[in-house]
């Protein structure tokens, strides 16, 4: 074969249509997805008049909602509620799921094996499933209507085991032998030793329960009838029906929920990346 039939490589650094297609389909996803999220801003700036204007931009841009809004004072009390609950489960996570999938995967006894096949196995029951039995145990126990009563189906979970076994059996068991040589017990070489070698895992399973818990609505709307108690998703319902006809004030509630989520993504947008392709590349 001649070599005037061959193809010329491409320029180094040139653009691939392939790459072209890519990036144009990443674009409009994007678009697509935060369309929804800008409107929502847009309309929480607008007056009660200006609400079903779909421009992006409002003419005369107003902060009355969000005053109208933050001074009613169950949103604070629902804020509240949602960060406390939120932090509070993300915490006993770390330490309860860090500190079983250490025991798993550094410690050999009978029917290990078993009890992290059992732990995996509640992954496959749906969580509307369980409401029923949670309910009943939270009604007999008198826990509706609490903070314990909400919290307690999230205080250990069996995806933060699995994640940080997964991390925990990349842990040298040399580093722990010399750290029982040195004198400490187990508790002391799980805090001071394994902990900081999986941080990546813990930042990305702190992130992932503290957003879940801070978007929950399900379990909190069933557990709970006291409005002083209600989690930010659920109040933001009851306002909702509440103000059934005035969206922009929906929108404004709906806008203040979303911040934090916001805040935290942006600032810890790398956690999270990391701990999508740590849980892909462990599982």
């Amino acid at each position: 074969m001649s070599s005037d039939n061959k193809k010329p490589a491409p320029a180094y650094g040139a653009v691939r249509p392939g790459r072209i297609m890519a990036w144009t389909v990443l674009f409009l996803g994007g678009v697509v997805m935060i369309t929804p999220l800008l409107f929502m801003f847009s309309t929480s700036l607008k007056s009660a008049g200006q609400v079903y204007d779909l421009r992006l931009i409002p003419d005369q841009p107003t902060l009355a909602n969000y005053v109208k809004v933050l001074s009613d004072g169950r949103f604070g009390r629902w804020f509240l509620n949602s960060a406390l609950i939120a932090t509070i489960v993300t915490l006993s996570c770390l330490f309860f799921d860090s500190l079983v999938a250490y025991t798993l995967a550094k410690f050999s006894f009978p029917g290990r094996r078993v009890v992290f096949l059992a732990i995996l196995s509640t992954l496959m029951i749906p969580t509307e499933m369980l409401v029923i039995p949670w309910y009943l145990m939270a009604s007999k126990l008198g826990w509706i209507d609490t903070y314990w009563g909400i919290m307690f189906p999230g205080i250990i979970t069996a995806f933060g085991v699995f994640l940080m076994k997964q991390f925990f059996e990349t842990v040298p068991n040399d580093f722990l032998e010399a750290a029982r040589v040195d004198g400490l017990n187990e508790f002391a070489i799980w805090w001071k030793v394994a902990l900081p070698l999986v941080t990546p895992a813990l930042s990305a399973l702190a992130i992932f329960t503290f957003l879940g818990n801070w978007t929950a609505f399900f379990w909190p709307l069933i557990v709970t009838t006291d409005q002083s108690l209600y989690t930010l998703p659920v109040g933001l319902s009851s306002f909702a029906v509440e103000q059934s006809i005035q969206w922009e004030l929906i929108m404004t509630g709906a806008a203040l929920a979303t911040i934090p989520t916001l805040v935290i993504f942006l600032f810890f947008q790398r956690y999270i990346v990391r701990g999508v392709m740590l849980a892909g590349v462990k599982g």
